[in-house]
């Protein structure tokens, strides 16, 4: 996750240049994110921080941590009459001892929620009391140690559209068919539990100009219009097709958020390469008929790989981006790609890497 009140494409660009132009880094992200005062951060998970390598790699590389589940409802609410902080504590403990930041990750969503809550027979006015309690408890027990909040997480359509789900409409908590009236309430909530918290209304696929990020867009513009307490829009950036009509309408979508004086969040980047037959990626140069292949996605530094983030069409990619990939504990615990000093890829894989990153330099093919 990439943060900064005003994004610039330079940091969204910086992996795809380094392969062409000879960008090298600091000894770590970490290094290179606190000299250019930006936040770069990692999803994670804290039944892993036992694992030294995993430990390790977090604290050299990232200045920021966002639990990737266990701040959710189904990790935080196993009970309607119980609240389990523990391994939220721990996220917030981990941060804290290595002096990261820790974004809260999230208050409101379709997905990751108790079986109690999404299989019972609520009222409006029951759900409503349950959010508004859920939002006041764990915002409070979290005030001053979280900084920012998805506080509504996924709620539109690719059409634009409110996507139909217990918080909207099924049965709702009292907004159904008011559109975005619901998000504004939660964020209302949030702000009165923690009036010192950035709140964040968090999506996929708006990266790009299109009718999801119109909607995201327009919200976000009525919200600050009004003065509902909304102080960012969060931008997953899965990045599918990296091309420079791509680049343009996320500069366009970037441009007219931070018009509206919100800031923007990175908050799940990762980038498909496309992957040749013999599973290399191919770039090309600055010069006719001549192109480079970076063999190191062919062979990490254990059996371990990053995970396959697509395969439209046939091709292959492979994930390429600053957060940490989880391919479950059976094939170990692979980090992002990046650029060492000496401008080569590394794999980091948390399983067997025990301190002395192999690498394989770029192979240069005309």
């Amino acid at each position: 996750m990439l943060i900064r009140e005003s994004l610039s494409l330079r940091l969204v660009l910086i992996l795809l240049l380094a392969t062409s132009r000879g960008i090298t880094f600091a000894q770590s992200l970490r290094d290179d994110a606190d000299h250019r005062k930006i936040l770069v951060g990692a999803a994670v998970n804290p039944a892993l921080f036992a694992e030294a390598p995993y430990a390790s790699t977090l604290m050299r590389e990232f200045n920021m941590v966002e639990p990737e589940n266990v701040m959710k409802w189904g990790a935080v609410r196993p009970a309607q009459d119980k609240f389990n902080f523990g391994p939220g504590d721990e996220v917030v403990a981990f941060a804290q001892s290595h002096e990261m930041k820790v974004r809260g990750h999230c208050l409101l969503w379709s997905e990751h929620n108790p079986a109690w809550l999404s299989k019972g027979s609520f009222t409006p006015e029951q759900l409503s009391n349950l959010l508004r309690e859920h939002i006041t408890t764990v915002m409070k027990h979290y005030s001053g140690r979280v900084f920012a909040w998805d506080v509504v997480n996924e709620a539109f359509l690719a059409n634009g559209a409110i996507e139909p789900f217990i918080w909207y409409d099924s049965p709702g908590i009292g907004f159904a068919g008011k559109g975005t009236a619901y998000i504004e309430q939660a964020l209302r909530w949030a702000r009165a539990a923690d009036p010192k918290a950035l709140l964040f209304y968090n999506d996929y696929d708006t990266e790009g100009l299109n009718a999801k990020s119109d909607a995201v867009y327009t919200m976000a513009k009525d919200f600050k219009k009004r003065g509902v307490p909304i102080d960012g829009v969060g931008i997953q950036a899965h990045i599918f097709n990296f091309d420079m009509k791509e680049i343009s309408s996320l500069a366009a979508n970037l441009a007219r958020l931070t018009a509206l004086s919100v800031q923007v969040h990175i908050t799940e980047m990762d980038i498909a390469l496309p992957l040749d037959a013999r599973v290399r990626y191919w770039t090309r140069r600055p010069w006719p008929g001549k192109r480079t292949s970076i063999d190191s996605l062919q062979r990490p530094v254990c059996n371990s790989r990053a995970a396959p983030l697509s395969r439209r069409g046939g091709s292959r990619t492979s994930t390429v981006g600053f957060r940490v990939t989880q391919k479950g504990r059976k094939e170990g615990h692979c980090f992002s790609i990046r650029f060492t000093r000496r401008n080569r890829l590394t794999t980091l894989c948390a399983k067997c890497w025990n301190g002395s990153v192999k690498t394989q330099a770029p192979v240069h093919e005309s």
